[in-house]
């Protein structure tokens, strides 16, 4: 793909990637844990927020009171999370 300098950039499917964490959750993303995690106190449906994309294949996840206090942040597999949805979307 060429900018418009001119110059060759990223290939599109590379942007996109970036973008999409290759199709986990993005940034802010509300999540919810797919399996229980005992080691950390977490039980299976715990509701979290994507903190930071860590590499392709995680993301931290910061765990928060319904005061809005974070209690925990640990990374996460986006294997491991389902991002929940507030309004309908198209599937």
């Amino acid at each position: 793909m060429v900018d418009a300098s001119g110059r060759d950039g990223p290939a599109f499917c590379d942007v996109l990637g970036a973008v999409t964490k290759n199709g986990g959750p993005s940034e802010l993303d509300v999540v919810a844990l797919l399996s229980d995690r005992p080691e950390e106190g977490f039980a299976r449906g715990q509701v979290g927020t994507v903190v930071e994309g860590l590499d392709k294949n995680s993301a931290l996840v910061e765990f928060s009171d319904d005061q809005g206090r974070a209690y925990a942040v640990v990374p996460c597999a986006y294997s491991d999370l389902m991002v929940l949805h507030y309004a309908p979307e198209a599937a």
